[in-house]
């Protein structure tokens, strides 16, 4: 099969993608106002809430079985892979950008999650059911490309939502005690300028009665031992309270939840029998989740293109953190998903699916998780600048994406 027919069998998905989400750009623009900054907050609770936990269930139910759950070992190791790599990387582009406090968790967030999961359901299917496909035929290619997507959908919201979520939470932590440092000293400045005017103003001789004026009128003022003992606790604090600051609440989001409920119903035979397959005596529930669960993709894509036309006003995010950024998610980490897949092929911890080593290989040339927006909003910090950072990286995605996957499928076909 030739490059070209590859190329237009990878071009088509993402093509898809941008017309969607051009879609949402226009419905949020504010002469149209149909999609406007309320109206997406409300979709995106739907979408949070409702819609993804059902996709996730709904899929993962009906394609992941203990037969074929053997045989995907790799794949959780692989996406975790991702991150820490993509979270290094990132790590590295903050030390050589020098970046602000309130951005760095934002950076490494958006090397280290690649968009997992809506983007693969899209994708999947999509290149299954284009003529001239290298996956063989499309039924059996759809239903193990959706098994894989609904794994990569999965682990990657567990991942996100217990990695990334406490990495942007800390750095959060850290901007905000910044901050507070900065306004402590602001404060203590303009305390000893205040305490100079009163002495000159009272021109007060006795030295005693300076030092009692400065303790009365000055409570906030800190000796020097009570600073010694402030920073010891702090510091002990830092070290005792590290694990506290990882929130593992959030493994219990709605969409990993959905993911527990998805493995435990498609893994344990009773449960199987009872919800899955036309015959099934709850297979109503099924029927609905997947019904909820098949709006969650074009609803995510019109939030997405929404957000994106936010990006278009700018913010303070400088050119070189992009740079890295777009260097790392569509250079860096696709080479080393090459070496780190073909090296797992030739020890043999990969089976010789061209599909399933084409869905591995695409895990490191994504764009970053839609749902780090989701996560910038709500600790309140870094919307706009992740805004600006998911609309270049996205415009990006639409030429990159499809090069490697076209690279990919010439690789394993």
């Amino acid at each position: 099969m030739g490059l070209l027919d590859l190329f237009l069998v990878a071009s088509v998905p993402v093509v898809k993608v941008l017309l969607i989400c051009g879609l949402g750009s226009f419905l949020a623009l504010d002469h149209i106002d149909v999609m406007g900054e309320s109206a997406r907050k409300q979709l995106n609770n739907v979408v949070f809430f409702v819609l993804n936990p059902a996709l996730i269930s709904s899929n993962l139910a009906q394609t992941v079985t203990l037969e074929n759950i053997t045989l995907l070992w790799f794949m959780p190791l692989n996406i975790l892979l991702t991150f820490i790599l993509g979270s290094f990387l990132g790590w590295l582009l903050n030390k050589f950008t020098k970046a602000p406090q309130n951005l760095k968790g934002l950076v490494i967030g958006s090397c280290a999650a690649g968009n997992l999961g809506n983007l693969f359901l899209i994708l999947i299917p999509a290149m299954c059911h284009e003529k001239g496909s290298p996956f063989g035929a499309q039924d059996s290619c759809h239903t193990y490309g959706m098994a894989y997507a609904s794994l990569s959908l999965a682990i990657g919201a567990i991942y996100l939502w217990t990695i990334v979520y406490n990495i942007v939470r800390i750095s959060s932590i850290k901007s905000d005690e910044a901050v507070n440092v900065n306004d402590e000293n602001c404060d203590e400045a303009s305390s000893k300028s205040l305490q100079e005017q009163l002495i000159n103003k009272l021109d007060l001789e006795d030295t005693s009665a300076v030092d009692h004026g400065n303790e009365s009128l000055l409570p906030c003022a800190k000796t020097d031992k009570q600073g010694k003992v402030l920073i010891s606790e702090k510091i002990k604090e830092q070290i005792c309270s590290f694990f506290r600051n990882i929130n593992l609440k959030v493994i219990f989001a709605p969409s990993t939840t959905a993911a527990i409920v998805g493995f435990f119903i498609g893994l344990v035979p009773p449960a199987q029998k009872l919800m899955i397959g036309a015959n099934a005596p709850l297979h109503v529930i099924q029927d609905s989740a997947l019904l909820l669960g098949g709006a969650a993709i074009p609803t995510v894509a019109l939030v997405v293109g929404g957000n994106l036309l936010r990006g278009l006003r700018g913010s303070g995010v400088h050119i070189s953190i992009l740079l890295g950024i777009i260097a790392i998610r569509y250079l860096f980490l696709p080479v080393i998903g090459i070496l780190v897949i073909k090296g797992a092929v030739h020890l043999g911890f990969v089976h010789a699916d061209p599909l399933y080593q084409f869905v591995l290989l695409l895990h490191y040339a994504l764009p970053p998780a839609m749902n780090i927006g989701t996560i910038t909003q709500l600790f309140g910090s870094g919307q706009s600048e992740c805004s600006v950072i998911l609309l270049w990286t996205y415009s990006v995605s639409s030429v990159s994406l499809t090069l490697w996957s076209t690279y990919f499928m010439w690789l394993v076909a």
